[in-house]
Protein backbone atom coordinates (compact mmCIF):
# COMPACT_ATOMS: atom_id res chain seq x y z
CA UNK A 1 0.00 0.00 0.00
CA UNK A 2 1.34 3.33 -0.87
CA UNK A 3 1.75 6.16 1.80
CA UNK A 4 -0.33 9.69 1.19
CA UNK A 5 0.06 12.80 3.35
CA UNK A 6 -1.69 13.39 6.23
CA UNK A 7 -5.57 14.58 5.19
CA UNK A 8 -5.13 18.66 5.41
CA UNK A 9 -1.45 18.60 5.29
CA UNK A 10 -0.85 19.73 1.58
CA UNK A 11 2.35 19.48 -1.12
CA UNK A 12 3.44 22.82 -3.01
CA UNK A 13 4.42 21.57 -6.18
CA UNK A 14 6.73 23.48 -8.81
CA UNK A 15 4.61 25.75 -10.42
CA UNK A 16 2.99 26.87 -7.15
CA UNK A 17 6.41 27.67 -5.80
CA UNK A 18 6.64 30.08 -8.19
CA UNK A 19 3.39 31.79 -7.19
CA UNK A 20 4.46 31.67 -3.84
CA UNK A 21 8.02 32.93 -4.38
CA UNK A 22 6.46 35.64 -6.34
CA UNK A 23 4.14 36.60 -3.51
CA UNK A 24 6.38 36.38 -1.12
CA UNK A 25 9.21 38.81 -3.23
CA UNK A 26 6.20 41.43 -3.36
CA UNK A 27 5.65 40.92 -0.02
CA UNK A 28 9.57 42.20 1.29
CA UNK A 29 9.73 44.66 -0.51
CA UNK A 30 6.63 46.44 -0.21
CA UNK A 31 6.64 45.75 3.42
CA UNK A 32 10.09 46.55 3.63
CA UNK A 33 9.50 50.33 2.23
CA UNK A 34 6.76 50.47 4.78
CA UNK A 35 9.95 50.10 7.67
CA UNK A 36 8.73 46.35 8.45
CA UNK A 37 11.65 43.79 9.28
CA UNK A 38 11.57 40.38 8.87
CA UNK A 39 11.75 38.41 12.02
CA UNK A 40 11.88 34.70 12.02
CA UNK A 41 9.85 32.89 14.56
CA UNK A 42 9.96 29.19 16.08
CA UNK A 43 7.14 27.04 15.26
CA UNK A 44 6.42 25.25 18.27
CA UNK A 45 6.22 27.66 21.85
CA UNK A 46 4.50 26.83 25.41
CA UNK A 47 1.09 26.10 24.97
CA UNK A 48 0.93 28.24 27.79
CA UNK A 49 1.40 31.49 25.72
CA UNK A 50 -1.44 30.57 23.14
CA UNK A 51 -3.93 29.88 26.42
CA UNK A 52 -2.99 33.30 27.58
CA UNK A 53 -3.21 35.39 24.39
CA UNK A 54 -5.91 34.11 22.22
CA UNK A 55 -8.20 32.81 25.02
CA UNK A 56 -8.85 29.26 26.66
CA UNK A 57 -12.90 29.53 25.17
CA UNK A 58 -11.97 30.23 21.85
CA UNK A 59 -11.93 27.46 18.59
CA UNK A 60 -8.39 27.60 18.37
CA UNK A 61 -7.87 26.62 21.80
CA UNK A 62 -10.73 24.40 22.78
CA UNK A 63 -10.68 22.37 19.14
CA UNK A 64 -8.03 23.18 17.29
CA UNK A 65 -4.41 23.20 18.66
CA UNK A 66 -1.60 20.70 18.16
CA UNK A 67 -0.64 20.25 21.94
CA UNK A 68 1.63 17.47 23.18
CA UNK A 69 4.16 16.79 25.63
CA UNK A 70 7.70 16.76 25.34
CA UNK A 71 10.05 14.39 26.64
CA UNK A 72 10.35 16.40 30.10
CA UNK A 73 6.76 16.55 30.26
CA UNK A 74 6.18 20.73 29.23
CA UNK A 75 3.38 21.62 27.36
CA UNK A 76 4.44 22.27 23.65
CA UNK A 77 2.09 23.52 20.64
CA UNK A 78 2.47 23.84 17.64
CA UNK A 79 2.00 27.71 16.26
CA UNK A 80 -1.78 27.98 15.24
CA UNK A 81 -0.89 32.00 14.49
CA UNK A 82 1.26 33.82 14.46
CA UNK A 83 0.60 37.44 16.69
CA UNK A 84 1.57 35.68 20.00
CA UNK A 85 4.70 34.68 19.27
CA UNK A 86 5.98 37.85 17.68
CA UNK A 87 4.76 39.38 20.96
CA UNK A 88 6.33 36.80 22.90
CA UNK A 89 9.81 37.57 20.87
CA UNK A 90 9.04 41.28 21.17
CA UNK A 91 8.89 40.78 25.14
CA UNK A 92 11.57 38.32 25.44
CA UNK A 93 14.37 40.75 23.65
CA UNK A 94 13.27 43.71 24.78
CA UNK A 95 12.73 45.38 21.73
CA UNK A 96 10.17 47.80 23.09
CA UNK A 97 12.99 50.29 23.70
CA UNK A 98 12.57 51.59 20.56
CA UNK A 99 9.70 54.13 20.05
CA UNK A 100 7.81 51.67 17.11
CA UNK A 101 8.55 48.58 16.55
CA UNK A 102 7.39 47.12 12.33
CA UNK A 103 7.99 43.41 12.30
CA UNK A 104 6.49 40.90 9.27
CA UNK A 105 7.09 36.95 9.16
CA UNK A 106 6.31 34.03 7.05
CA UNK A 107 5.60 30.27 7.45
CA UNK A 108 3.41 27.48 8.32
CA UNK A 109 0.70 27.26 11.16
CA UNK A 110 -1.32 24.39 12.42
CA UNK A 111 -5.41 23.82 13.15
CA UNK A 112 -6.45 21.27 13.58
CA UNK A 113 -10.01 22.14 12.05
CA UNK A 114 -12.33 20.56 9.05
CA UNK A 115 -10.08 20.83 6.00
CA UNK A 116 -12.34 23.08 2.90
CA UNK A 117 -11.18 25.68 -0.19
CA UNK A 118 -8.16 26.70 0.22
CA UNK A 119 -7.52 25.84 3.96
CA UNK A 120 -5.62 23.06 5.28
CA UNK A 121 -4.43 22.11 8.46
CA UNK A 122 -1.32 23.01 7.82
CA UNK A 123 -1.57 26.20 6.50
CA UNK A 124 0.98 29.02 5.47
CA UNK A 125 0.27 33.15 6.55
CA UNK A 126 2.52 36.47 5.94
CA UNK A 127 1.61 38.22 9.31
CA UNK A 128 2.70 42.35 9.99
CA UNK A 129 2.76 43.60 13.26
CA UNK A 130 3.07 47.47 14.66
CA UNK A 131 4.31 47.42 17.63
CA UNK A 132 4.07 50.99 19.73
CA UNK A 133 1.56 53.17 17.95
CA UNK A 134 -1.61 54.00 19.30
CA UNK A 135 -2.51 56.10 16.24
CA UNK A 136 -5.56 56.10 14.43
CA UNK A 137 -2.95 57.31 11.14
CA UNK A 138 -0.75 53.65 12.06
CA UNK A 139 -4.23 51.35 11.44
CA UNK A 140 -4.93 53.04 8.41
CA UNK A 141 -1.20 53.05 7.00
CA UNK A 142 -1.16 49.57 7.25
CA UNK A 143 -4.28 48.94 6.01
CA UNK A 144 -3.07 51.34 3.20
CA UNK A 145 0.41 49.26 3.00
CA UNK A 146 -1.70 45.42 2.39
CA UNK A 147 -4.01 47.38 0.16
CA UNK A 148 -0.95 48.09 -2.11
CA UNK A 149 0.26 44.50 -1.95
CA UNK A 150 -3.05 43.08 -3.55
CA UNK A 151 -3.06 45.63 -6.26
CA UNK A 152 0.25 45.07 -6.83
CA UNK A 153 -0.61 41.07 -6.92
CA UNK A 154 -3.30 42.47 -9.39
CA UNK A 155 -5.96 40.60 -6.78
CA UNK A 156 -9.66 41.54 -8.53
CA UNK A 157 -12.29 42.37 -6.10
CA UNK A 158 -10.08 43.11 -3.17
CA UNK A 159 -12.69 44.56 -0.52
CA UNK A 160 -11.70 46.14 2.69
CA UNK A 161 -14.03 45.60 6.17
CA UNK A 162 -14.01 46.98 8.76
CA UNK A 163 -15.36 47.35 12.33
CA UNK A 164 -14.73 48.17 15.88
CA UNK A 165 -14.73 46.07 18.87
CA UNK A 166 -14.73 48.84 21.19
CA UNK A 167 -12.13 48.32 24.68
CA UNK A 168 -12.24 47.73 27.86
CA UNK A 169 -14.85 50.49 28.72
CA UNK A 170 -17.48 49.85 26.10
CA UNK A 171 -17.44 46.28 25.27
CA UNK A 172 -18.61 45.02 28.56
CA UNK A 173 -21.65 46.85 28.62
CA UNK A 174 -22.31 45.72 24.75
CA UNK A 175 -21.85 41.88 25.54
CA UNK A 176 -24.32 42.66 28.27
CA UNK A 177 -26.49 43.69 26.24
CA UNK A 178 -26.04 41.18 23.44
CA UNK A 179 -26.13 38.39 25.73
CA UNK A 180 -29.79 39.15 26.52
CA UNK A 181 -30.35 39.28 23.36
CA UNK A 182 -28.74 35.61 22.54
CA UNK A 183 -30.71 34.26 25.33
CA UNK A 184 -34.17 34.88 24.11
CA UNK A 185 -33.35 33.52 20.87
CA UNK A 186 -31.33 30.64 21.62
CA UNK A 187 -33.08 28.16 20.22
CA UNK A 188 -32.79 29.43 16.95
CA UNK A 189 -29.20 29.80 17.25
CA UNK A 190 -26.63 26.57 16.72
CA UNK A 191 -25.13 24.06 19.15
CA UNK A 192 -21.95 26.12 18.91
CA UNK A 193 -23.86 29.26 19.21
CA UNK A 194 -25.84 28.18 22.18
CA UNK A 195 -22.28 27.49 24.01
CA UNK A 196 -20.59 30.84 23.30
CA UNK A 197 -23.77 32.90 24.94
CA UNK A 198 -22.43 31.65 28.07
CA UNK A 199 -18.23 31.54 27.06
CA UNK A 200 -17.63 34.35 24.14
CA UNK A 201 -21.54 36.11 23.03
CA UNK A 202 -19.59 37.89 19.95
CA UNK A 203 -18.48 35.14 18.00
CA UNK A 204 -22.21 34.43 17.30
CA UNK A 205 -22.43 37.54 15.32
CA UNK A 206 -19.57 36.01 13.21
CA UNK A 207 -21.60 32.56 12.58
CA UNK A 208 -22.05 31.69 9.41
CA UNK A 209 -25.22 29.00 9.89
CA UNK A 210 -28.13 30.52 8.25
CA UNK A 211 -30.54 30.34 11.54
CA UNK A 212 -27.76 32.05 13.17
CA UNK A 213 -27.33 34.56 10.57
CA UNK A 214 -31.00 35.38 10.40
CA UNK A 215 -31.32 35.17 14.85
CA UNK A 216 -29.08 38.19 14.97
CA UNK A 217 -29.81 39.64 11.89
CA UNK A 218 -31.45 42.71 14.30
CA UNK A 219 -28.85 42.00 17.49
CA UNK A 220 -27.63 45.58 18.95
CA UNK A 221 -24.65 47.14 17.07
CA UNK A 222 -21.38 47.24 18.89
CA UNK A 223 -20.19 50.04 16.84
CA UNK A 224 -23.79 52.23 18.39
CA UNK A 225 -22.45 51.53 21.62
CA UNK A 226 -18.70 52.34 21.62
CA UNK A 227 -17.65 55.02 23.91
CA UNK A 228 -16.22 58.47 23.16
CA UNK A 229 -12.70 57.29 22.86
CA UNK A 230 -13.43 54.42 20.72
CA UNK A 231 -15.42 56.00 18.00
CA UNK A 232 -13.33 58.97 17.55
CA UNK A 233 -10.33 56.37 17.13
CA UNK A 234 -12.75 54.73 14.43
CA UNK A 235 -13.97 57.85 12.69
CA UNK A 236 -10.31 59.06 12.63
CA UNK A 237 -9.48 55.44 10.65
CA UNK A 238 -12.17 56.52 8.54
CA UNK A 239 -11.04 59.95 7.78
CA UNK A 240 -7.02 58.60 7.37
CA UNK A 241 -8.11 55.49 4.67
CA UNK A 242 -9.85 58.10 3.00
CA UNK A 243 -6.65 59.99 2.36
CA UNK A 244 -5.29 57.09 1.16
CA UNK A 245 -7.85 56.79 -1.34
CA UNK A 246 -9.70 54.01 0.37
CA UNK A 247 -13.27 53.30 0.79
CA UNK A 248 -13.89 50.45 3.30
CA UNK A 249 -17.09 48.90 3.82
CA UNK A 250 -18.09 48.77 7.61
CA UNK A 251 -19.53 45.66 8.70
CA UNK A 252 -20.53 45.55 12.17
CA UNK A 253 -21.13 41.97 12.42
CA UNK A 254 -17.57 41.28 11.68
CA UNK A 255 -15.63 40.24 14.79
CA UNK A 256 -12.26 38.51 15.03
CA UNK A 257 -12.38 34.85 16.54
CA UNK A 258 -9.42 35.93 18.97
CA UNK A 259 -9.77 37.82 22.02
CA UNK A 260 -6.83 39.70 22.33
CA UNK A 261 -8.37 41.88 19.39
CA UNK A 262 -9.97 46.03 20.64
CA UNK A 263 -10.96 48.68 18.84
CA UNK A 264 -10.31 48.50 14.68
CA UNK A 265 -10.91 44.71 13.07
CA UNK A 266 -10.70 44.14 9.77
CA UNK A 267 -10.86 41.47 7.09
CA UNK A 268 -10.30 41.57 2.92
CA UNK A 269 -12.27 39.30 1.25
CA UNK A 270 -12.42 38.49 -2.53
CA UNK A 271 -15.16 36.87 -4.06
CA UNK A 272 -13.47 34.96 -7.12
CA UNK A 273 -14.30 31.42 -6.71
CA UNK A 274 -13.72 31.22 -2.55
CA UNK A 275 -17.36 30.78 -2.10
CA UNK A 276 -18.33 32.24 1.72
CA UNK A 277 -14.95 31.09 3.32
CA UNK A 278 -14.09 34.27 0.67
CA UNK A 279 -11.22 35.93 3.49
CA UNK A 280 -7.87 36.28 2.19
CA UNK A 281 -6.51 38.76 5.29
CA UNK A 282 -7.71 39.82 8.72
CA UNK A 283 -6.85 41.30 11.76
CA UNK A 284 -6.94 44.70 13.76
CA UNK A 285 -6.25 46.44 17.33
CA UNK A 286 -4.82 44.51 20.37
CA UNK A 287 -3.50 46.99 22.96
CA UNK A 288 -3.35 44.60 25.64
CA UNK A 289 -1.38 41.27 25.04
CA UNK A 290 1.84 42.78 25.59
CA UNK A 291 1.00 43.82 28.54
CA UNK A 292 -0.95 40.70 29.36
CA UNK A 293 2.13 38.34 28.21
CA UNK A 294 4.15 40.06 30.97
CA UNK A 295 5.58 42.90 28.91
CA UNK A 296 4.70 47.34 28.97
CA UNK A 297 1.84 48.21 28.01
CA UNK A 298 1.79 48.79 24.34
CA UNK A 299 -0.42 49.57 21.66
CA UNK A 300 -0.31 47.26 18.79
CA UNK A 301 -1.91 46.18 15.36
CA UNK A 302 -1.41 43.69 12.82
CA UNK A 303 -2.97 41.40 10.41
CA UNK A 304 -2.66 37.90 8.49
CA UNK A 305 -2.70 36.97 5.06
CA UNK A 306 -3.47 32.97 4.16
CA UNK A 307 -1.25 32.14 1.57
CA UNK A 308 -2.82 28.75 0.09
CA UNK A 309 -6.25 31.59 -0.54
CA UNK A 310 -4.03 34.28 -2.14
CA UNK A 311 -2.57 32.14 -4.31
CA UNK A 312 -5.51 30.88 -5.74
CA UNK A 313 -6.66 34.20 -6.78
CA UNK A 314 -3.19 34.76 -8.38
CA UNK A 315 -3.35 34.93 -12.61
CA UNK A 316 -0.51 32.17 -12.85
CA UNK A 317 0.26 34.04 -16.79
CA UNK A 318 2.06 36.49 -14.76
CA UNK A 319 4.34 34.96 -12.80
CA UNK A 320 5.85 32.82 -15.52
CA UNK A 321 8.73 30.33 -14.43
CA UNK A 322 12.26 31.65 -15.78
CA UNK A 323 12.73 29.50 -19.28
CA UNK A 324 13.66 26.21 -18.62
CA UNK A 325 16.88 25.28 -21.39
CA UNK A 326 17.69 22.00 -21.95
CA UNK A 327 21.54 21.23 -23.16
CA UNK A 328 22.42 18.19 -25.50
CA UNK A 329 26.23 17.77 -26.24
CA UNK A 330 26.58 15.11 -28.98
CA UNK A 331 30.62 13.94 -28.67
CA UNK A 332 32.40 13.62 -25.80
CA UNK A 333 34.46 16.79 -26.64
CA UNK A 334 31.02 18.84 -27.06
CA UNK A 335 30.21 17.13 -23.29
CA UNK A 336 33.68 18.57 -21.90
CA UNK A 337 32.98 22.05 -23.60
CA UNK A 338 30.16 21.41 -22.29
CA UNK A 339 30.84 21.91 -18.69
CA UNK A 340 32.53 25.45 -19.07
CA UNK A 341 29.33 26.58 -21.33
CA UNK A 342 26.86 25.73 -18.42
CA UNK A 343 28.53 26.86 -15.89
CA UNK A 344 29.09 30.32 -17.84
CA UNK A 345 25.42 29.95 -18.44
CA UNK A 346 23.83 29.44 -15.02
CA UNK A 347 26.55 32.27 -13.95
CA UNK A 348 24.55 34.37 -16.46
CA UNK A 349 21.20 33.26 -14.35
CA UNK A 350 19.71 31.09 -17.16
CA UNK A 351 17.81 27.94 -16.11
CA UNK A 352 19.90 25.24 -18.07
CA UNK A 353 19.86 21.16 -17.05
CA UNK A 354 22.13 19.14 -18.91
CA UNK A 355 20.93 16.47 -20.48
CA UNK A 356 22.83 12.94 -19.69
CA UNK A 357 20.36 10.58 -21.89
CA UNK A 358 21.74 8.16 -24.28
CA UNK A 359 20.71 8.39 -27.90
CA UNK A 360 20.29 10.19 -31.15
CA UNK A 361 19.73 13.96 -31.18
CA UNK A 362 15.65 13.15 -31.98
CA UNK A 363 15.43 10.90 -29.46
CA UNK A 364 16.96 13.64 -27.02
CA UNK A 365 14.70 16.77 -28.45
CA UNK A 366 11.81 14.55 -27.82
CA UNK A 367 13.44 14.24 -23.88
CA UNK A 368 13.84 18.14 -24.04
CA UNK A 369 10.30 18.37 -25.07
CA UNK A 370 8.97 16.11 -21.77
CA UNK A 371 11.06 17.99 -19.57
CA UNK A 372 8.58 20.60 -20.74
CA UNK A 373 11.83 23.26 -22.74
CA UNK A 374 11.45 26.54 -23.87
CA UNK A 375 14.40 26.09 -25.41
CA UNK A 376 17.21 23.48 -26.36
CA UNK A 377 20.52 24.04 -27.13
CA UNK A 378 22.80 21.87 -28.88
CA UNK A 379 26.65 21.72 -29.48
CA UNK A 380 28.06 19.00 -31.95
CA UNK A 381 31.19 18.63 -33.34
CA UNK A 382 30.16 21.00 -36.63
CA UNK A 383 29.49 23.92 -33.99
CA UNK A 384 32.14 22.99 -31.61
CA UNK A 385 34.70 23.89 -33.90
CA UNK A 386 32.94 27.01 -34.80
CA UNK A 387 32.67 27.85 -31.97
CA UNK A 388 28.90 28.40 -31.94
CA UNK A 389 25.74 26.70 -30.55
CA UNK A 390 22.62 25.93 -31.92
CA UNK A 391 19.11 27.10 -30.13
CA UNK A 392 16.33 26.04 -30.67
CA UNK A 393 12.93 27.55 -29.35
CA UNK A 394 10.66 25.15 -28.48
CA UNK A 395 7.82 26.97 -28.19
CA UNK A 396 7.88 28.66 -31.74
CA UNK A 397 9.99 26.00 -33.39
CA UNK A 398 12.72 27.83 -34.54
CA UNK A 399 16.37 27.64 -34.04
CA UNK A 400 19.32 29.91 -35.22
CA UNK A 401 23.22 29.42 -34.68
CA UNK A 402 24.73 31.99 -32.22
CA UNK A 403 28.29 32.92 -30.88
CA UNK A 404 28.93 30.90 -27.05
CA UNK A 405 28.41 34.11 -25.56
CA UNK A 406 25.59 35.49 -27.34
CA UNK A 407 23.74 32.27 -26.09
CA UNK A 408 22.88 33.08 -22.81
CA UNK A 409 21.67 37.11 -23.99
CA UNK A 410 19.30 34.84 -26.92
CA UNK A 411 17.51 33.23 -24.15
CA UNK A 412 16.96 35.96 -21.80
CA UNK A 413 15.71 38.42 -24.84
CA UNK A 414 13.29 35.45 -25.37
CA UNK A 415 11.33 35.68 -22.11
Amino acid sequence: MSITAIRGFNDILPGDTELWRHIERCAWSIFRTCGFGEIRLPIVEKTELFMRSIGETTDIVEKEMYTFADRHGDAITLRPEGTAPAVRAYIEHKLYTAPVTKLYYTGPMFRYERPQKGRYRQFYQIGAEVLGDESPRSDAETLSMLMKFFGTLKIQGATLQINSLGDASCRPAYKEKLYNYLKERAGELCENCVRRIETNPLRALDCKAAGCIEATSSAPSLVDSLCEPCAVHFDRVKYFLKLYGIEPLVNPRMVRGLDYYTRTTFEITADNGLGSQNAVAAGGRYDGLVEELGGPATPCFGFAIGMERLAMLLNREQVAAAPLTVFIALGIDAEKKGVELVSAWREAGIRVVEDFSAGGLKSRMKRADRLGADYAVIVGENELNQGVATVKDMKQATQETVAWDRVADLIKGGK
